[in-house]
């Protein structure tokens, strides 16, 4: 399996760990292509501040948590504004919902842990067990990652939940050329294969095919020769959304996973002319 990915060209849409899902690659005999498709991700500082003094005056029954990067953000500017120990106990008191492994790593680091955990680290399976709560009535703080959650919120609210929102980061598009370079790499089948480690990644993408004229080229592509894989089940039932039917992912969220799943592929479709003889 170590060298599956030999001769393949393989781009990379991540900003983040893009040299170290690069190495990965490289030791699988596969070649990396570092495409960003994502923009940098900033705080909303004034944002994140006035959420975090709103979360310590509310001490909302729940506090839900989306990434464990957001949770992380919140702690540190909570420190740095001299409030890190009484945003920690307006947390700590609540019930506390969590999406996501890394979520639930920051909780405990810090030795709390989640009274509800998503069944599937998406934001589908936290709804699925917060089904049997009570929310008529209750203050909700939802930590958001990097986009609205219109369905999030609308759910909570229809729940009779008053819900406050805090966005302590933001996904942006990369620079047009950055965006233009992927899109011809793909089609013109300079890369075999493109990883996606986030849903803004190939929304960002799917985006510029369609103010180029590209979109239907683009999807022709990805069916056929070029392999969509995803880090993990979320990003992949993102990449589903967008109207991509073939996408390659790992049961769990790894980077490593997500290279050994898409060498797993190619060697499936290796021995598939010999199955069919």
């Amino acid at each position: 399996m170590a060298k599956r990915l030999e001769g393949k060209r393989v781009a990379i849409t991540g900003p983040r760990k893009a040299e170290e899902l690069g190495t990965i690659v490289e030791k699988m005999g596969g070649k990396a292509l570092v495409r960003p498709a994502q923009g940098t991700i900033f705080l909303d500082e004034p944002e994140l501040g006035g959420g975090i003094s709103e979360w310590i005056r509310l001490k909302p029954e729940w506090s839900v948590l989306t990434t464990g990067m957001g949770l992380e953000a919140l702690i540190n500017t909570a420190q740095e504004m001299g409030l890190g120990d009484a945003f920690m106990e307006a947390v700590r008191q609540s019930k506390i919902a969590a999406r996501g492994y890394k979520t639930a790593n920051a909780l405990k680091k810090r030795g709390m842990a989640p009274l509800v955990r998503d069944d599937d680290g998406s934001t589908e399976g936290l709804l699925r067990q917060m089904e049997e709560y009570d929310f008529a009535g209750t203050n909700v703080m939802v930590q958001l990652h990097g986009d609205h959650a219109p369905r999030l919120v609308a759910w909570l609210e229809s729940r009779g939940a008053n819900v406050r929102t805090v966005l302590p980061y933001r996904h942006i598009a990369p620079p047009e050329e950055q965006l233009e370079q992927l899109l011809d790499d793909i089609l013109e089948r300079r890369v075999d294969a493109v990883t996606f480690t986030s849903a803004p990644q190939v929304r960002f993408l799917i985006g510029h095919a369609a103010k180029r004229g590209f979109e239907p080229s683009l999807r022709s592509a990805f069916e056929h020769e070029v392999v969509a894989v995803a880090v993990g089940k979320v990003t992949a039932q993102s990449i589903r959304e967008e109207g991509i039917g073939r996408v390659v992912a790992p049961q769990e969220e790894r980077m490593g996973s997500m290279m050994v799943e898409l060498a797993k592929y190619y060697a499936e479709a290796e021995t598939q002319p010999e199955e069919t003889i």
